[in-house]
């Protein structure tokens, strides 16, 4: 077995990263992305690269011992409400969880938007007599006589979400619907709220559970097809699936906790970040592919996890509730449509033209004005060499599409109206970036910008130029960046549990006895998948915050056990720092709250070492020099290089654009690339 292969699927392009594991070589593709099944379009990029490879798409996976999977399908499938009619059993009187959310709204004022519906409609809601109180007793026996009732009422309902009051602290009712649901529903998939998500906000659980349910079916089916699909073609190694943890599971551990995949693909691109980066205190990774842009950070080596992962708008789409990568993604992707409001004012996205019909330039029949149609307008995209020459575009057909969507109706010039859509885009950017970044404390002036995805390298320069950062550092393996995440990605797995504890009165035999059955749940774990023990690692966490306080942190602990007082100290140090760092206030002094524990399975797997491969013709000399835009009133002469021959050391003064098979830099006016050694770019603004 001698290559591994990563794998994202996004809207737009799928991407593939192979690596030799005896020589190190590697090697990027994409091609777009196919909707009907999924493995066609991974194959054709993979048939390409097989042949630079020297071989053919059998050959390659016959010889790949690891094949590493990532993808959009099931956040999509929620966006586009594409996922299993589900039903939502839940306590006697509180039908309305799913409906009222946690109340919150952006625009509290703003009465012109409808009420979003929930994720589950109300007709397939049905309220299950029975009552566990906070302390675990039975107030309510279960009524098992209405729970087969309402088994009977689920005919034609693929996927069933439970979610019962207090279920977290004794799942016994929980567990007895499950047996007559099997019983009588017998296929149907179940998701239990207490095994999804064991945590107290109760729309949280509720919604990892509804989410999770209604992806069964889908996945479970997508899954087997791609598993099918490899087999046939030849793959005999290990297949793993991306998940939104920043790592890798198994296919039955996906395939049964489905919601594990959303955000999926966007989680290894900061795994990628800080692969290529790893020395650097706070990196910023924008991996702006052709649907979406999507921003996450790493600081001191590690990435940052939330509960508040939504998917569509916040408090408008519907929120995950599990611990996640922190992804911030908007709809500002290469195939972002621009549009004119009825005010007359210029919008890009989040609407986007996929990879069918795809921007005008593509020549599948597209009319909308994109973010691709307007950098090939400003000169700033080879038509030649788009996809390394694969893929021509139509630069006529990119200007009548802007001519007549945005330039003619706002009566301006194609270059002012190209550029307006540029300008737009990377505005929407720049504010995800500030979303998660000076909004979380951290300072974008003074970390290092990573860009990814096909589009990344285009627009990095001016995004960092709008943060006022100097520095941006372009992968060579920018165009497929969390595709070759997958192949830095450990497998890792979470184990939580809710148990309140304060620290004014903290009980260590309750919260040790917590952690003990999290740190048994990892072990069964490492057992289960026959992970050695060098490669074994845990990590245990805190959900935490002061009294009275909404949100909580996430505090690393010392240990799977508090020993005593000193390590209670620490865990309330460690808490002040991360509130003073976010919050840029905290309480010395004062008590912390503790709502609940977390512990991190990771399942070291063997790191890849890239090296840039030989070079047939290293030269720094220019292929061409056009005229590409860049604001002005005229356009600049600009050098194109082929940046697989550019030898490292090379300065190359803005502006200019470098050429990649999956990916195109431009390098702005009064910015400068950098080749490094093993190929990377790292972009300096010059003082």
């Amino acid at each position: 077995m001698t290559f591994r292969i990563a794998v994202d699927t996004g809207g737009t392009f799928s991407d593939v990263v192979i690596t030799n594991t005896a020589t190190r070589q590697l090697w990027i593709d994409k091609a777009l992305t196919t909707y009907d099944r999924v493995f066609d379009g991974i194959s054709a990029a993979l048939t390409a690269a097989a042949g630079d490879i020297g071989t053919d798409l059998r050959g390659l996976l016959s010889q790949t011992s690891l094949f590493t999977y990532g993808t959009t399908f099931s956040t999509n499938a929620i966006i586009t409400g594409d996922v299993a009619r589900t039903a939502f059993l839940t306590t006697q009187g509180h039908p309305d969880t799913l409906v009222l959310r946690e109340g919150g709204k952006l625009n509290p004022f703003d009465f012109r938007h409808p009420y979003p519906d929930p994720y589950i409609p109300r007709r397939l809601t049905f309220e299950v007599p029975e009552r566990i109180d906070a302390e675990g007793g039975i107030l309510i026996p279960l009524d098992e006589t209405r729970v087969a009732e309402i088994a009977a009422d689920l005919r034609g309902v693929e996927a069933v979400a439970v979610c019962l009051l207090w279920s977290i602290v004794n799942p016994a009712h929980e567990l007895r619907v499950a047996e007559i649901l099997a019983r009588d529903l017998p296929g149907v998939p179940v998701t239990l709220s207490h095994q999804i998500n064991p945590i107290l906000r109760e729309y949280r659980r509720a919604s990892s559970a509804a989410i999770d349910a209604s992806l069964k079916p889908l996945m479970q089916r997508h899954l087997r097809e791609m598993e099918t699909d490899l087999r046939r073609g030849g793959f005999d190694g290990q297949l793993l699936v991306g998940t939104s943890f920043g790592g890798v599971l198994g296919v039955e551990d996906v395939a049964a906790r489905p919601i594990y995949t959303v955000n999926s693909a966007p989680a290894m691109a900061p795994v990628a970040g800080r692969a290529n980066a790893p020395d650097e205190d706070s990196i910023i990774v924008c991996d702006m592919g052709g649907t979406s842009f999507d921003v996450s950070i790493v600081r001191d080596g590690n990435m940052k996890f939330t509960r508040e992962t939504w998917i569509g708008g916040q408090y408008t789409g519907h929120m995950t509730g599990l611990s996640a990568v922190d992804i911030r993604n908007i709809g500002a992707g290469g195939g972002s449509i621009a549009w004119i409001d009825p005010g007359g004012l210029l919008h890009v996205g989040p609407q986007s033209a996929k990879s069918t019909p795809g921007p005008a330039c593509y020549g599948q029949g597209g009319t909308w004005a994109t973010v691709t149609d307007a950098s090939l307008v400003m000169g700033h995209i080879d038509p030649d060499f788009f996809l390394g020459g694969r893929m021509r575009l139509d630069p006529a057909a990119a200007e009548r599409a802007i001519r007549m969507n945005v330039a003619e109706p706002l009566g301006i010039g194609l270059h002012k109206a190209a550029h307006a859509i540029l300008t737009i885009a990377t505005e929407n950017m720049v504010n995800a970036i500030r979303s998660i970044t000076v909004n979380e404390g951290l300072d974008p002036r003074k970390s290092l910008l990573i860009a990814g995805g096909g589009a990344g390298g285009m627009t990095i320069g001016r995004i960092a130029e709008l943060l006022g950062s100097s520095r941006a550092l372009v992968p060579r393996t920018a165009g497929t960046l969390s595709a070759s995440g997958g192949l830095f990605s450990d497998i890792v797995t979470e184990f939580s549990a809710s148990r309140r504890a304060d620290t004014r009165d903290f009980d260590h035999a309750a919260v040790n006895a917590e952690l003990a059955r999290l740190d048994a749940q990892i072990d069964a774990f490492f057992d289960r998948i026959e992970t050695p023990k060098d490669r074994q690692a845990r990590e245990f966490l805190v959900e935490a915050r002061y009294p009275q306080q909404i949100w909580e942190l996430d505090v690393p602990l010392r240990g799977a056990a508090f020993a005593g007082r000193e390590d209670v100290e620490a865990m309330i140090a460690g808490f002040h720092a991360a509130h003073e760092r976010v919050f840029a206030v905290s309480e010395p002094g004062q008590g912390v709250e503790c709502i609940g524990w977390k512990a991190r399975a990771i399942a070291r797997l063997p790191r890849p070492r890239l090296e840039r491969g030989a070079q047939t013709a290293a030269s720094a000399e220019p292929l061409a020099v056009g005229q590409s835009w860049f604001g002005g009133d005229s356009p600049e002469p600009t050098a194109r290089y082929d940046g697989a021959n550019l030898p490292a050391g090379t300065i190359l003064q803005g502006p200019c654009i470098i050429l990649e098979p999956t990916t195109t830099i431009v390098v702005f006016p009064g910015w400068t690339a950098t080749v490094l050694p093993n190929g990377d770019y790292m972009m300096a603004k010059e003082c």
